[in-house]
């Protein structure tokens, strides 16, 4: 069975000023979503379910209708702020969407296989796609899960600072914990991260998180129990996010899998800013000529 891309596109966007995982980055005014479609298509992934926010359905359809369908199936599932989840009578009052397992989680219908999750904003890589490809298809189990892990130095944006899970990572290759890091950034004096008592150092080589798992379908069933307490635990706390690598994490420490990092030297490349933008199209400019695209990715 081919693995499923869970692709997380239903972002506000704030930072940006608009709608980014639609924005036209490539030669032709291909967005971000589009290379990492046709890295997974040529990587052996078979299917792609987009999470999206349904105001946003018409212009994904109209921008993604019929290009790719005679390659891929296509499905969609919705996350709102409040998407009902199975065992949670009532959600409380939010400013905010639940965060990045609670959209993994509204997209539990829609996948029975081995599948990976991404970020629609991000630009992972070829050899990424490749590489988790194999490991769904051939290593995935209930109890083994993994993860592509970047160096932080090609993962920072010249526009501003960016939040990055940084993992620890034991002899054997598997995670033993990722913890969120805010506002990371260079500075003159390194690459540091602000917590409320100020800035802390960051080695450039240390591994990260850009948000692209792979996990096997058990993980839905997990995932909704930690999010009924989670729930119950935040209640009063309308921003609370809940977070994939909470989740993690948790299965970590009970000893429930293992997870393993597959460490990955692409260079990422991304739009959290407007400021991204211009670095991001020449990006994919030169990746064109080198050939490592086609002149126009769907025909």
């Amino acid at each position: 069975m081919k693995p499923t891309l869970l692709i997380l596109a239903a972002g506000m966007g704030s930072r940006y000023g608009g709608l980014k995982q639609l924005d036209g980055l490539g030669p032709n005014e291909e967005v971000i979503i589009e290379y990492s479609i046709y890295d997974a298509i040529r990587a052996g992934f078979g299917k792609i379910v987009f999470v999206i926010r349904e105001d946003i359905e018409e212009a994904f359809r109209e921008k993604f209708g019929g290009k790719f369908d005679d390659k891929v199936e296509i499905e969609y599932a919705f996350q709102a702020i409040n998407t009902p989840v199975e065992g949670i009578s009532e959600l409380p009052e939010r400013e905010k969407p639940w965060g990045t397992a609670h959209a993994v989680l509204v997209a539990h219908d829609k996948i029975n296989e081995p599948f990976a999750v991404i970020n629609a904003d991000d630009y992972y890589g070829i050899s990424s796609f490749k590489a988790m490809a194999d490991f769904l298809k051939n290593d995935c189990a209930p109890d083994h899960y993994s993860m592509i892990g970047y160096q932080l130095d090609k993962t920072l944006s010249d526009a501003g600072h960016v939040n990055r899970g940084v993992c620890e990572v034991d002899e054997a290759g598997h995670l033993t914990d990722v913890v969120e890091r805010h506002k990371i950034q260079r500075t003159p004096n390194g690459i540091v991260y602000e917590e409320n008592d100020g800035q802390h150092p960051l080695s450039p080589d240390a591994l990260v998180s850009m948000n692209f798992w792979g996990f096997h379908p058990n993980v839905f069933e997990v995932t909704r129990q930690h999010f009924i307490e989670f729930v119950e635990a935040h209640r009063d706390q309308p921003r609370a996010e809940f977070y994939i690598p909470l989740v993690i994490n948790r299965l970590i420490n009970e000893g429930k899998i293992d997870l393993t990092v597959i460490p990955n030297a692409e260079r990422w490349y991304g739009v959290t800013y407007q400021e991204d933008k211009p670095m991001v199209q020449e990006a994919f400019a030169k990746l064109t000529a080198e050939g490592q695209y086609p002149k126009h990715l769907w025909k």
